[in-house]
């Protein structure tokens, strides 16, 4: 179906995706395919062989590896295993929920045989045993594993699917490939030679059950992916670099000028003024939002002066200012890594060049007096700040946003009603980035005051909440943002590190706070105390 700026597949995609002609591996399937052409998803990242995106899947199929029941075509979302061939699923399957039972595309359309008797490194018929066994694979693999097979009655021995059997792959045993000339390539099935190191020459990727070409005289080795579509000898992107670039097929130790870290094969470079980048790096994206900061980040080839003397804004590790990388135009010397800003865990994967940058609207309450606000979560009643001058109000009068006593804080309280809000929580914005999130939060005032699990301090509050789809954070852990100062640490300033789930200082004291800990009150009263305890 055909849609403003793209085709619309329903099957894969709710955004229009556009033609593209360099797909290598499909995300549908999950094969590689001799016709790269198909559709791209620029906002999901997210590719479809043509044949796997037209209409001609059925939402149902009786399958002869599955003949109990009929098989639905569902998506996969947790990496599943195909029960047919072993592979790990892309993002279709046809799929028996009765059974448990999953089958990739490429199996669904290819059924294996019930016998092969022409296997050329075994020399008696195999059988298909249509049951999932466990079982060592006696092929050039290896791998125990549990799912179908083939078995050979009089020696008994087992082996993948997919380690026998590769239907209309098309790919011939051997090829001339451009960026190796000497010899032709050969064929092959992983593992790789031992002589060899796992990885492609061109693009680095391991290697492992997966067919390859090999030339054994040179070391050479290539994926299929480099194989079918090899990167181009030379381009020109002005928004990559201002002269021609040219492919070296070689291993080489080089620095990639766009991100500053080490390659070891097969940059592109320009010969006049001597710029070297990865491969991968070609493709980075030009404008993003991340979940460290509130403002998008740009990227730029050379960081230049204003970030000589900085870290970067997600591993604060030192920025290397001659290299490329990304920056906040509104913040001066605010820098990231060009692969720290665009982990999965950092970023979204959306590439915002071009598009309109939404309005910030984020301000949560309209001034009316020096001391009296209008707060959208309490449009009803005007609420007016009381200043804390000490004086610590009783447990039973809590904030109605993060549920915590009002204790000797400033607060914001109504005049007509119950209804109180710290004067933090009330500054708290309506929309914001966060650590532990790729997408932008809203502020959900809970009105019905349903309980819910905060997925950063996992403590269950019925106050305010930042959320997105299912991810849901109370007002404290949601209003975090870096650099984090806490009371309990005033000498430094704290830093999310994902590796170890807590709040980090950036000096050398090893000081660690979680989110809970980092969100209890400073100041509580007991019922048998008198005094405040902190």
């Amino acid at each position: 179906m055909e849609s403003e700026g793209g085709v619309l597949l329903p099957l894969f995609d709710e955004h229009p995706m556009m033609p593209w002609n360099d797909l290598r591996r499909g995300e549908c399937c999950g094969r590689y395919e001799s016709q790269s052409d198909g559709y791209y998803c620029k906002l999901c990242v997210f590719f479809v062989h043509k044949k796997c995106g037209n209409n001609e899947l059925s939402q149902f199929i009786d399958h002869p590896s599955h003949p109990n029941h009929t098989l639905q075509l569902r998506h996969d979302k947790g990496g599943n295993i195909c029960d047919s061939c072993g592979w790990k699923i892309a993002k279709l399957c046809y799929r028996c929920q009765m059974c448990d039972f999953d089958l990739d595309l490429h199996c669904a359309k290819y059924p294996p045989p019930d016998v092969i008797d022409n296997f050329e490194t075994h020399p008696h018929k195999l059988t298909l045993v249509k049951e999932p066994i466990l079982f060592n694979c006696s092929a050039k693999c290896g791998k125990a594993s549990v799912g179908l097979t083939y078995k050979c009655d009089e020696c008994d021995v087992a082996f993948h699917v997919d380690c026998v059997w590769h239907p209309a792959t098309d790919h011939p045993t051997e090829v001339n490939h451009p960026y190796h000339s000497l010899h032709p390539l050969k064929l092959l099935t992983g593992p790789p030679p031992d002589y060899s190191d796992g990885k492609c020459r061109l693009c680095g990727t391991e290697i492992d059950k997966e067919l390859f070409y090999n030339c054994s005289s040179c070391n050479f080795t290539l994926d299929m992916p480099c194989v079918l579509n090899p990167p181009q000898k030379s381009l020109v992107d002005p928004k990559v670099h201002d002269h021609q670039l040219t492919l070296l097929p070689r291993l080489d130790s080089f620095t990639c000028n766009a991100c500053g870290l080490k390659g070891d094969r097969s940059p592109y470079a320009c010969f006049d003024c001597g710029f070297m980048i990865h491969q991968d790096c070609l493709g980075l994206p030009r404008v993003i939002n991340i979940n460290r900061h509130d403002h998008r980040v740009s990227r730029t080839s050379v960081l230049g002066d204003a970030a000589m003397n900085s870290v970067c804004g997600v591993c604060r590790k030192k920025v290397d200012w001659t290299c490329g990388g990304f920056y906040c135009k509104r913040c001066p010397g605010y820098v990231f890594h060009s692969k720290c800003a665009t982990r999965n865990d950092v970023w979204n994967g959306k590439e915002l060049e071009g598009v309109p940058e939404e309005e910030e609207g984020t301000k949560p309450y309209v001034v009316i007096d020096e001391n009296t606000i209008q707060h959208f979560s309490h449009k009803e009643h005007y609420l007016r700040r009381i200043h804390g001058n000490g004086v610590l109000y009783e447990n039973n009068k809590r904030c109605s946003a993060c549920i915590h006593p009002i204790g000797l804080q400033s607060f914001y309280g109504c005049m007509d009603c119950h209804f109180s809000l710290h004067q933090k929580c009330a500054e708290c914005p309506k929309k914001k980035r966060h650590v532990l999130h790729n997408e932008r939060l809203t502020l959900v005032t809970n009105k019905d005051l349903e309980v819910f699990s905060c997925d950063a301090c996992y403590r269950r509050s019925n106050g305010f909440m930042y959320k997105d789809g299912g991810k849901e954070f109370d007002v404290l852990c949601g209003s975090i943002s870096e650099p984090f100062l806490h009371p309990s640490h005033p000498h430094h300033p704290l830093y999310y590190i994902p590796t170890e789930e807590v709040e980090i200082c950036n000096g050398d004291c090893g000081f660690a706070l979680g989110f809970k800990c980092a969100t209890l009150p400073q100041v509580v009263k007991n019922r048998v105390d008198d005094h405040p305890l902190s």
